[in-house]
């Protein structure tokens, strides 16, 4: 198989053609019909997490049950599935208390990569997924069947991008009706807290990014305010639009330190802020405690919308069907597995929501 290699940080990936292993016990064997680029993928390429390499990054993606492997149950052969990063033991502690998407429990997959070159080197597969790829292998807790109404290419989003923008407003938060809503970054999993706003009938819901095309987008996604704050004081306006009250929840979708304290800066007393972006290792922000013990107010983190697959993606998809839930709009470009290189590039220069790689296509 073909697949895109992370083989230095910091560099372009590497098109090489690679051995795929059969999949074991509980794994599932997938060929790939789509995978979008991700801002993690970015991180994950530019060393913002380390990691060993080489890797095969790609994590949300879409495509055709190949082979399984002994035990699975979940789905057959020639199922139309998604492919995430999500994955489950089921019974561990966090499972059990219906928390799957945290999920600690270690997988022989996680030290034996099934991924290997003609010559015998392995090659990790980044993000527990590695879906730069023609076909990968992932525990069978890793796919869900989609129907034949969701195209493959916009069902790609729904593993990640879509579950984690949408899933913190209405998981995670939990955010009541007539709540108002700050969302920073409007990027694909930005637009995707919008557009979760939007579904439970927040209002205002005021979207703030650097990039007035975004902005823009947001409007489209649902967002009743926007503000670039190069042109705009932020904390001004939303001041402005809650009455002087500050916000009810701020769902932070930008990885950035930065974004974190703004965040703070816009909430209201009592309120909640989101850590929906994941920023490099290592990167810490500074708060004033007494204020937020003051205010009542609570900061909590987002792991991937709080998402429980089988759970969430049927309410996705019948939202998708029934023309409440945008997927196709987030789509810019659709680019061949060798053009990724150049999809990447227009990702990094905020000219794509959600760039995909189709697979057997070219740009």
């Amino acid at each position: 198989m073909k697949a895109a290699v992370c083989r230095a940080f910091g560099q372009p990936l590497e098109i090489e053609e690679l051995t795929l292993g059969a999949p074991q016990a509980g794994e599932v064997k997938v060929t790939l019909a789509a995978c979008a680029i991700c801002h993690s993928d970015l991180t994950f390429m530019d060393g913002g997490w380390g990691g060993q390499l080489p890797q095969i990054l790609g994590h949300e993606a879409s495509g055709v049950v190949e082979e399984l492997g002994e035990g699975v149950v979940n789905v057959q052969v020639g199922d139309r599935v998604l492919v995430t990063l999500l994955r489950s033991c089921g019974h561990c502690g966090n499972c059990e208390s219906g928390e799957p998407y945290i999920c600690g429990t270690s997988f022989p997959i996680d030290t034996d990569s099934r991924v290997e070159t003609a010559s015998g080197e392995k090659v990790g597969q980044g993000l527990k997924t590695g879906a730069f790829a023609e076909e990968v292998v992932v525990n069978q807790s890793q796919v869900i069947p989609i129907p034949d109404t969701v195209p493959m290419d916009a069902a790609s989003l729904l593993s990640c991008g879509v579950i984690t923008g949408l899933g913190a407003v209405v998981n995670t938060a939990k955010v009541e009706y007539g709540s108002s809503v700050v969302v920073i970054g409007c990027g694909g999993v930005g637009l995707n807290s919008v557009q979760g706003a939007t579904l439970v009938n927040a209002y205002p819901i005021i979207a703030l990014d650097l990039v007035d095309s975004k902005l823009e987008a947001a409007q489209d996604f649902g967002a009743t305010h926007t503000v670039n704050p190069l042109a705009n004081d932020a904390h001004e306006k939303v001041m402005e639009l809650t009455s002087g009250q500050g916000a009810n929840y701020v769902f932070v979708a930008a990885g950035s330190p930065k974004a974190f304290e703004q965040g703070l800066d816009l909430l209201a007393s009592s309120g909640t802020m989101v850590i929906v972006g994941m920023p490099p290792t290592g990167q810490k922000i500074s708060v004033e405690a007494g204020n937020i013990a003051g205010a009542g107010q609570k900061i909590i983190g987002s792991k991937m919308g709080s998402t429980r697959l089988r759970i969430d993606i049927p309410k996705l998809i019948t939202l998708y069907e029934k023309g409440r839930l945008k997927l196709d709009e987030l789509i810019t470009g659709r680019y061949s597995l060798e053009d990724i290189n150049q999809a990447i590039d227009d990702v990094r220069a905020d000219k794509a929501l959600r760039n995909v790689i189709v697979f057997g296509e070219k740009s």
